[in-house]
């Protein structure tokens, strides 16, 4: 199959709708990948029919599992790397805002060309560490895939998410239940599985809503 004829099932797996133009900009944003992938080293993937399974699809997978019903969600993605899962996330849903950050400049300089060549105005994108960025307004949603560990993405975005607002762990194998290590404002208990179309591998978001730490 082709990326494009990959893209079609997955989405279709999934019963995930987007608008017209995503599905081509979203192979348009792997085009991008590939090409600064050479300069930047964005990312070890180079197949473009693995680029749609291992990077859109596993992006995409999650938004099921992120809708609230409101007007418009403001969600950060940390550790961004190439745009994963924010950029994805972007193009799926233009009401949400969504602001892309990574620490490594040469990786916020793609994150910005992207934005400007794919016309993504809900999509910011943030330069820096995330222990010392202090938004304006907090989150409803930290989402990240870049943490290896629940208690370090936790100490690290805490102060990102707006009260009743929730992190959001990309993971592989179902994560150990974190106990003892977790602020007591912060509850990870909800861990759903992910069906990935056509990937045979297992994939989990671990939610954490976080209270309000200041009651």
């Amino acid at each position: 199959m082709t990326p494009r004829a990959i893209l079609e099932r997955g989405l279709d797996t999934l019963a995930l709708r987007l608008p017209a133009d995503a599905q081509i900009k979203l192979l348009d944003y792997l085009a991008l990948m590939r090409k600064w992938n050479h300069t930047f080293n964005l990312t070890a993937i180079r197949d473009p029919h693995t680029m749609v399974t291992h990077h859109l699809l596993d992006s995409l997978a999650v938004v099921p599992h992120m809708e609230t019903g409101a007007a418009q969600q403001r969600i950060a993605d940390v550790g961004s790397g190439a745009g994963l899962p924010g950029i994805p996330l972007a193009l799926a849903r233009p009401g949400w805002r969504v602001t892309v950050n990574d620490r490594n400049s040469k990786k916020a300089a793609f994150l910005r060309q992207t934005k400007i060549e794919l016309g993504l105005a809900n999509l910011e994108v943030h330069e820096g560490p995330a222990q010392e960025w202090h938004p304006p307004e907090p989150f409803d949603c930290v989402i990240s895939r870049a943490f290896a560990a629940l208690d370090e993405f936790a100490s690290a975005c805490r102060h990102l998410v707006a009260p009743g607002g929730m992190l959001a762990a990309m993971k592989g194998a179902r994560p150990e239940p974190m106990r003892g290590v977790m602020p007591a404002d912060i509850d990870c208990s909800e861990v759903r599985r992910l069906q990935v179309p056509l990937l045979d591998a297992e994939r989990h978001l671990v939610l954490c809503r976080v209270g309000d730490a200041s009651s």
